[in-house]
């Protein structure tokens, strides 16, 4: 099989002109302990042996991919789906959170922070802080709190400390800076485990590293499944940290296009989207230099999409770098089309995505109408959906 070579951040966690580490003097010696143990750990063989004994026997591990014969049939195209909705907690989010969980442990800490939209990355952390031992607290927007009920309970549950932001749109950004201002004057002691491919170097590099399991079973499953590569490969984008863990997979082979799939929630006017790469511009927020939305003056701007998880105002720096080196492509979907798509899948396939997931899933039926029918496309169903059965049973029917 083809040796893959990743795209790594340079020293200073830069990819291309994205990414880096805009701190206060006072957390850059820490951040830069974090880097030196993770490049230590991530090639210790006691640590992956753990790890990779986590995934296998407690998140479940390696998730499958699935061959869609119901809806290809109905829209032409061969739709292959890799069910990361089926790894425990219900998300690819586990992945990351065992991985930064077991870091911290090695490190020496005694808490994680973090924080949520959707409520996936939340349940991931809580799983993984309660498994290793590790308290837990989780900053979450009064707006998400209410509308993903379900992944709030079940953190309850887990033993995890939750924290309601009242501040700004009450969602992910202002989750994000009020976990960020946590962990500043609790580093000693916590580690922040970032629950997408964003933040200041080494986050997005940590995140990705535990998320490339994704892509290397991918690219082993679909060519044991269909004896070649998929034409396309299709995944959404918030953060990114779904979509660079399958993209991982193909990245060198040139054949095989890459689909980014941002939320365009209610249009292209500034506020109603959460498009970072189509409609943003470069700037600097939460440690990180990379595409944000901004006004006219510059000053971020508020996120939206249906899916709680997207509605982040920037994206990861390495989806940035691969837009604009064109190894990606970044559309959107708008709400109504990811919404269409999640009843499409509960309907015909009997798999209820993530509203998340569902925008990579609209893009693959709209694709699969312009394509040949032998064409073969990937999606990432990235996370299940029952945390948004409600939701979306209340705003738009059964």
């Amino acid at each position: 099989m083809k040796t893959m070579n990743n795209i790594l951040p340079t020293k200073e966690g830069y990819f291309g002109n994205y990414g880096g580490q805009y701190l206060p003097e006072k957390l850059k010696f820490e951040y830069s302990k974090i880097a030196d143990a993770f490049l230590k750990m991530k090639d210790d063989k006691s640590f992956n042996d753990e790890l990779n004994d986590l995934l296998v026997h407690y998140a479940g591990r390696p998730s499958p991919i699935y061959y869609a014969k119901n809806l290809s049939l109905k829209y032409g195209a061969e739709i292959y789906l890799k069910r990361e909705d089926l790894n425990h907690t219900g998300a690819h989010k586990i992945n990351h959170s065992l991985g930064e969980a077991l870091l911290a442990k090695k490190l020496g800490k005694t808490k994680l922070i973090a924080e949520t939209g959707a409520g996936q990355h939340g349940v991931a952390i809580a799983t993984a802080a309660t498994i290793m031992g590790l308290d837990c607290d989780i900053y979450m927007g009064e707006i998400d709190i209410a509308k993903e009920r379900p992944n709030v309970d079940r953190m309850n549950l887990l033993g995890a400390n939750i924290i309601s932001v009242n501040k700004g749109t009450k969602t992910l950004k202002e989750a994000v800076d009020a976990s960020f201002k946590a962990y500043s004057e609790e580093y000693e002691h916590a580690m922040y485990a970032i629950g997408s491919v964003v933040g200041p170097h080494p986050f997005p590099m940590i995140v990705e590293h535990f998320q490339s399991v994704i892509g290397r079973e991918a690219r082993e499953q679909i060519l044991n499944m269909c004896g070649q590569l998929p034409n396309y490969v299709v995944a959404c984008v918030g953060g990114g940290s779904n979509s660079i863990g399958i993209f991982n997979g193909f990245l060198n082979d040139s054949d095989v296009r890459l689909i980014g799939v941002e939320p365009l929630g209610k249009g292209e006017k500034l506020g109603d989207n959460a498009a970072s790469i189509n409609y943003g511009c470069e700037g600097v927020l939460h440690g990180f230099k990379s595409l944000f939305l901004q006004d006219a003056d510059g000053n971020i701007a508020n996120a939206y999409s249906v899916a709680s998880g997207l509605d982040y105002p920037g994206v990861g720096p390495k989806h940035a770098y691969l837009n604009s080196i064109k190894r990606a492509e970044y559309v959107t979907v708008d709400d109504r089309e990811a919404v269409n798509a999640f009843y499409k899948l509960s309907k015909i396939e009997g798999i209820i995505p993530a509203l998340e997931s569902s925008h990579a899933l609209a893009y693959a039926l709209r694709l699969s109408k312009q394509v040949a029918n032998d064409t073969k496309i990937l999606v990432n169903i990235s996370g299940r959906g029952d945390k948004d059965i409600n939701f979306v049973t209340q705003m738009y029917g059964q």
